[in-house]
């Protein structure tokens, strides 16, 4: 069976082809999608500048399995405890923050950020001198070499160096270079007590450095004895992690986008990999019955069936092996460009990806050829070759249930998505999947569904298109599964392609508008050296023709509950100015109260946590610190702003460079153009500042949404691109199998032209029938959507993506069809018919 198995395939090239195009690219895409997923449940990153520490000992970074977005600072006495663990040879602290240098009053930029450290942290890198000496007293800094070419300083000299928003200036040491270039941002080393101060009075990490003769684990074991639970040990290349604090809250987006996709991605594949090889076995039943004429069973068809497969199956992933994990890296790189994540994190594809995609796709093909092929299988020999001509019979109860189960599914997640689901990060990952499972279902069901849509549309192209429309009519009622075959993939394409990115177009534009109309401000102060000195937003105010000025600042944080702790976006501001910055209309309380250890925060959020003005609200800011604030304010509900608001003096310590980088500008009425020049002028005396408009902001928020609509892009570009493979191959499969039609109907009369004329129809009517269904199952994603976003049946975004999608595939049905189709006919009639 073997022998005949593999005998057959080297005369079967075309549908041998498709079919391995379909087995191959499919398991490249899921292997792709699952490294994915594997990298972000693993989240490791290579240490940089903490790369000569063999064992990294840093705060806790995720509280009750939350991950904390900003950096949680560990207590210094934790170094001599470090330090006494067995094996330890020294516990070096480790501390970083912003430190900008200013050259002609104007901060140095690069390609990277520039921080300072502790003088003993140099030895984890490492960094040695190469001219002067370290920092001995407060006042003098080390720069490495790179920053001091550029600032154009040598030993000796003075420096202006931007620390926590103050301009000091410093006497230049000494010049370090680094060995391995390792870290990529600009170093700027001072004494250690002075880096400490500077800091905040708390240390990053600490890196060990294990005695002469003692392995690494056994170090790092014995530290995490010592430490218990007031610190989080790290080795391998989770050292990283310490480095690149608020990276672990990226491991949900970047899982979230694995799941949702990678599901649409499996089920697709095994749709595609299925439709295909049974559309290979529908056009092989006269093959089928004539084995079975001259005396094979059914056993043996099945068993040659399956033996081809297999071959296929294994040969297609063998090869999707490598091209997989090239898949998964390209779609780790677009999340990575795009900020999703730190580029430092390593990407992981071990071998459970690679035998999820084996497995998807060999189940895909063993399904597809024991439904497709049973029927052949089991028919007796002259009913079989009478039905091998006819190709009409499809309906079956387990093709009926199937269908249900998807259909059910689909509109199952799109109630869901309607009725259960709130605005949030997960709100994707029902509305995504129901277009692709009502899509299945529907092409389940395409042979019937095509047959009563082409009826309908009998009269007008029977009227718009004489006799090539009368031919392609007859073709569709006595070939309707060959049709349906047609039409199945392209439901998909439109489908997925619609659903999702309507929905990213949707979800733009809601974020880009609920921004804009929250911030009441007219200007905004950015600062690129790590923040504002409290003084600046006075300063500001001061100013004369602005009404009010307040500071932001952004962040995340967790409030308690007593089923788990709820992530929530935190906003800190200034309550002199709040009012008149943010559109916030308080409902009870008042927003001047903002001070000290306060919160203000949406009716709504209120409810949900089960507290009124004058309680307090037990929560953990973005570095897991414990807080208590009391509630001072209840504004109106916004929810697509749903954040609570603290005092940015209360908030910002708890940031990663413990300053406001922003300070929200409302000028008075009639002010006119002297004010933007009174802020420019102040802007200029404080290096690093810059002046913009206040829309800018909801256009940088809207940036945030890009970032991740990049990423949602390039996984769709590439779901689509093999839904659009699928239906070339369907159709290229479909028409070269019609030569011998073609070949007759020129035979008995027909030109070239009316066969391609009875062509074009068909696609025609494979195109309608194809939208109309797409654009059903996409709306099971779009209305369930656009409900919960905007209150709206419609989707925000162009009807150029629709025009654009639906255009891009009548492309594919008319490129794939009459290109073959043309190129079949240069060769005479007699051959065609003769080849068949």
């Amino acid at each position: 069976m073997w022998r005949l198995a593999l005998r057959t395939l080297k005369f079967r090239r075309t549908s041998f082809v498709a079919t391995f195009l379909a087995m191959f690219l499919g398991a490249a895409i899921v292997i792709g999608c699952g490294g994915l997923m594997e990298t972000g449940v693993r989240m490791a990153a290579d240490p940089q500048r903490l790369s000569g520490a063999p064992v990294v000992v840093t705060g806790e970074q995720s509280y009750d399995s939350v991950a904390l977005t900003e950096r949680h600072r560990i207590d210094p006495g934790l170094v001599v405890t470090v330090a006494r663990a067995d094996g330890v040879r020294t516990a070096v602290p480790d501390v970083s923050f912003p430190a900008t240098v200013l050259k002609d009053g104007k901060p140095l930029t690069g390609k990277s950020e520039s921080y300072g450290h502790g003088w003993a942290g140099s030895r984890l890198t490492p960094y040695t001198l190469a001219a002067g000496a370290s920092p001995a007293a407060g006042g003098e800094a080390v720069l490495d070499a790179d920053l001091a070419r550029r600032a154009g300083a040598r030993t000796g000299s003075s420096v202006d160096i931007v620390v926590q928003g103050t301009t000091r200036r410093f006497t230049v040491a000494g010049i370090a270079e680094q060995r391995g270039d390792h870290n990529p941002d600009a170093a700027v080393f001072f004494t250690d007590d002075e880096a400490r101060t500077l800091a905040g009075g708390r240390i990053d990490s600490i890196g060990v450095l294990p005695a002469p003769g003692r392995s690494t684990a056994a170090v790092a074991d014995a530290v995490r004895s010592a430490v218990g639970d007031r610190a989080e040990v790290l080795t391998g290349e989770r050292r990283g992690l310490a480095e690149l604090p608020g990276t672990l809250s990226s491991r949900r987006t970047v899982v979230i986008l694995a799941a949702v996709f990678g599901t649409a991605v499996v089920l697709i594949v095994m749709f595609g990999v299925a439709s295909t090889l049974g559309l290979s076995l529908q056009q092989r039943a006269r093959e089928m019955a004539l084995l079975r004429a001259v005396g094979s069973t059914p056993h043996q068809l099945r068993r040659m069936i399956l033996t081809e497969t297999a071959f296929l199956s294994v040969a297609s992933v063998a090869l999707a092996l490598l091209p997989g994990y090239g898949v998964g890296r390209l779609l780790f790189g677009a999340l990575t460009a795009s900020g999703v994540v730190p580029s430092a994190v390593v990407y992981h594809a071990g071998w459970i990806p690679m035998a999820v995609g084996a497995v998807v796709t060999v189940l895909a093909a063993a399904g597809a050829t024991r439904f497709a092929g049973r029927r052949a299988a089991r028919t007796e020999p002259v009913a079989a070759l009478a039905e091998s001509t006819a190709g009409t019979r499809w309906f079956s109860t387990p093709r009926l249930l199937a269908a249900l189960v998807f259909l059910v599914g689909g509109l199952s997640l799109a109630v869901t998505t309607a009725t259960v689901m709130q605005d949030g990060p997960t709100l994707a990952s029902t509305a995504g999947p129901a277009s692709v499972l009502f899509c299945i279902g529907l092409a389940l069901l395409a042979p019937g569904i095509t047959k009563v849509l082409v009826a309908i549309l009998r009269l007008p192209v029977r009227a718009l298109s004489g006799l090539s429309g009368y031919l392609a009519l007859r073709n569709a009622a006595t070939a309707n599964v060959r049709m349906a075959g047609a039409v199945a993939p392209i439901v998909l394409l439109i489908g997925i392609a619609t659903g999702t990115l309507y929905m990213q177009s949707t979800e733009d534009h809601v974020s880009r508008s609920s921004y804009d109309r929250n911030i009441l401000a007219d200007y905004v102060l950015d600062s690129t050296t790590g923040g504002f000195a409290p003084g600046v937003v006075d300063r500001v105010r001061a100013t004369d023709g602005v009404r009010a000025a307040s500071e932001l600042v952004t962040s995340r944080g967790l409030v308690d509950r007593p089923d788990g702790a709820a992530d929530v976006d935190l906003r800190g501001v200034s309550a002199d100015g709040v009012r008149q910055s943010l559109d916030l209309p308080t409902v009870a309380g008042s927003l001047t109260a903002l001070r000290g250890d306060t919160v203000a925060l949406s009716d709504k959020k209120a409810g949900e946590y089960g507290v009124k003005v004058g309680d307090r609200l037990p929560m953990h800011l973005g570095d897991g610190t414990a807080v208590h604030p009391v509630v001072v304010a209840l504004y109106q509900d916004n929810p697509k702003q749903e954040y609570l608001t603290l005092p940015a003096a209360t908030l910002a310590p708890h940031t990663g460079d413990g300053l406001p980088h922003q300070i929200l500008v409302r000028t008075e009425p009639g002010a006119g153009a002297g004010v933007h020049d009174r802020l420019a002028a102040l802007a200029a005396r404080v290096p690093g500042t810059e002046l913009d408009v206040s829309s800018s902001l909801a256009g940088r928020n809207n940036q945030i949404q890009q970032i991740l609509a990049s990423a949602n892009y390039t996984i769709v570009a590439m779901i689509v691109g093999y839904a659009a493979i699928t239906v070339v191959n369907t159709l290229v499969s479909v028409t070269r199998k019609r030569r011998a039609e073609f070949g007759l109907q020129r035979l008995t009369g027909a030109t070239r032209r009316q066969v391609l004329g009875m062509l074009t129809v068909e696609g025609v009517l494979i195109a309608i029938v194809a939208t109309v269904l797409g654009t059903l199952a996409s709306a099971t994603t779009i209305v369930p959507y656009s409900l919960v976003k905007t209150d709206s049946y419609l989707p925000d975004g162009s009807a150029g993506i629709y025009l654009a999608i639906v255009g891009g595939s009548l492309l594919l049905v008319f490129g794939a069809t009459l290109l073959p189709s043309w190129r079949g006919m240069r060769e005479p009639a007699v051959e065609s018919v003769q080849a068949a």
